[in-house]
């Protein structure tokens, strides 16, 4: 009976930290599901190995080295995840070929709710927001496995520099020369934090910005697009390694190769601590709307600046708790007729 209520007690000790694992396994591997993976060997290690955690530190540094052995296993094989503008250059909308990837190519969106605990300290939550938007997450990509590692936990968690030598079983000179090698290495990336001007929570500019943003979407009004995108904006659409850059190109792809999305839905949903929606387009067979992309937005200076379209959406959806459907409303389906 006693050892019913110890593993029961160890299972909720254990399931305590499972957001917060499952940021820095995302941080490390760039992947939702990988993280996901990661997250649940750790628990199921910590689970089977407990009786040898004599306690000397705590559960949760427990955790995170068990967390980060895993990932460094599953970074072993060397690869990194990137988005389509780390991998090639833009391409004229004349050359626009719609040609995909494997799925280990890219790094993957995820949902603010799998990766960002509730923290009651707002620098705090606005630090951890900011360290899982895309474009710090594809600088983290170009770091080697360990120089990663100590920059998440010392950066992004707050953690002490001995602590970290202690997780790695390494000296605090090689960590804090890790951690110089990290910085430097971002410090090269113009955009590692071009995503810092989204605030949080999002000012009523901003959201006045978004506001906007949906009604020219589901209006497909390319006009009132164009004056929200910043004229550098980029488009983006893994798995294609496709990507666009400029108003012209994106407007020019969305009314031909991407005509099919006029009429299309836009529900809000966080991903990455930035804005973001779940896009449906219409069903012309049924009626209603289909799933069609997870869009994630990139905003600075009152522009969107970046236009994230992840497309594979039987991944995504389930990932994020959508629907796989949408109906069309009472009045649409008149019109319809």
């Amino acid at each position: 009976m006693g050892n019913g209520t110890a593993t029961a007690d160890l299972d909720v000790a254990l399931e305590k930290h499972r957001t917060e694992l499952t940021g820095y396994c995302y941080r490390m591997l760039g992947s939702s599901f990988e993280a996901e993976d990661a997250v649940q060997d750790t628990l199921v290690r910590a689970w089977r190995n407990h009786e040898k955690f004599e306690g000397r530190s705590s559960l949760r540094s427990w955790l995170y080295r068990i967390a980060t052995n895993v990932c460094l296993d599953m970074l072993s094989a060397g690869n990194k995840r990137a988005r389509p503008m780390d991998l090639s250059e833009a391409t004229p909308l004349a050359q626009a070929a719609l040609d995909p990837r494997p799925d280990h190519t890219w790094l993957e969106p995820m949902p603010d709710a799998r990766v960002l605990p509730a923290v009651a300290d707002p620098a705090e939550a606005a630090v951890a927001k900011e360290s899982v938007r895309l474009a710090f997450m594809a600088a983290l990509q170009q770091l080697p496995p360990k120089q990663r590692a100590v920059l998440i936990l010392r950066e992004v968690l707050a953690w002490k520099a001995s602590e970290v030598a202690e997780l790695l079983e390494t000296s605090v000179a090689s960590v804090n020369s890790a951690l110089q090698r990290a910085r430097a290495t971002l410090a090269e990336r113009s955009d590692a934090g071009a995503e810092g001007a989204v605030s949080d929570p999002l000012d009523e500019e901003q959201r006045k910005l978004l506001e906007r943003y949906v009604k020219a979407f589901e209006g497909y009004d390319m006009t009132a697009l164009t004056a929200l995108l910043h004229e550098d904006a980029i488009m983006t659409m893994p798995p294609f390694d496709l990507w666009l850059r400029g108003t012209a190109d994106i407007t020019g792809f969305m009314t031909t190769i991407g005509a099919s999305c006029a009429g299309s839905r836009l529900v809000p949903v966080q991903a990455n601590g930035l804005p973001a929606f779940a896009h449906y387009k219409p069903d012309p067979e049924n009626g209603g709307f289909v799933p069609w992309a997870v869009q994630v937005l990139e905003i600075s200076a009152g522009r969107i600046t970046g236009f994230h379209c992840f497309l594979d959406t039987q991944r995504w959806f389930p990932l994020f708790d959508l629907p796989l459907r949408l109906e069309a409303e009472p009045d649409q389906a008149q019109q319809g007729d």
